[in-house]
């Protein structure tokens, strides 16, 4: 594993330094919230709790604080102190990602007001075992990135990268069977669309941490992957 001290350069400047590591800290702080929030509504939903569902949408406000912070921070470091190499990536990677993180945090307000919307209306809730399922891979891939955004871990952002097609495929299955069941029974169809929604928001979680993970390789490797597909990300971090 990569010490923080390795993924940016150590410079005269303390300051310089400094500056460096609150980026890194902010970040990884707004990802736990993140990660947090995700979890809380998936725990509401399957457990239909509506009180922490909605102490789950509070949450938005603080990430969006977040992502305005982490937003100046770049902008100074960029303006101030002209980063090049390693640090430059570091910074940009930063500025990319956080918007993902912000994304992420949104979808997961969507999952807890489909959850409130669900519980109030007494929603038939016998599909949840798909949310249950699609839910623990996207839960295991934002984990994952954030343990590589940390550490440096270009292998471990690889693996959350080929996950999405995971989640990308269950996600279709689950839909298949969703549209089934509506048509096999329309006193369903609103409480379907409800899990529908859910699952769509899942599916996008799954695709930000996947763009995370592509930053995390940036960062370490300095080559853009944002637009390759796994074979030629797998080359990158293998090289």
């Amino acid at each position: 594993m990569n010490e923080s001290n390795n993924i940016y350069s150590q410079h005269t400047s303390h300051k310089f330094n400094e500056e460096l590591e609150k980026l890194r800290s902010d970040f990884l702080e707004m990802g736990m919230l993140v990660k947090q929030q995700v979890k809380d509504s998936l725990h509401a939903l399957l457990n239909r709790d509506v009180a922490l569902a909605e102490l789950t949408e509070q949450l938005d406000h603080k990430t969006n604080k977040f992502e305005n912070s982490i937003d100046r921070d770049c902008e100074h470091i960029i303006a101030l102190r002209q980063p090049a190499a390693v640090d430059l990536r570091l910074v940009l990677s930063i500025n990319r990602a956080v918007v993902d993180l912000e994304r992420i945090g949104d979808e997961a307000s969507r999952v807890a007001k489909q959850a409130i919307d669900l519980t109030k209306n007494d929603g038939r809730t016998n599909s949840l075992h798909e949310v249950s399922h699609i839910g623990e891979l996207v839960t295991e891939m934002l984990n994952s990135v954030l343990v590589a955004f940390e550490t440096g871990d270009v292998e471990l952002a690889y693996k959350v990268v080929k996950s999405d097609h995971d989640v990308d495929r269950e996600y279709q299955s689950a839909m298949r069977s969703l549209i089934t069941f509506m048509m096999e029974d329309s006193r369903a169809i609103s409480s379907v669309l409800n899990i529908i929604w859910i699952l769509r928001s899942l599916e996008r979680i799954g695709d930000h941490a996947c763009n995370l993970a592509e930053q995390v390789i940036y960062q370490v490797s300095g080559t853009d992957v944002r637009h390759m597909d796994t074979g030629e990300i797998k080359k990158v971090v293998r090289e």
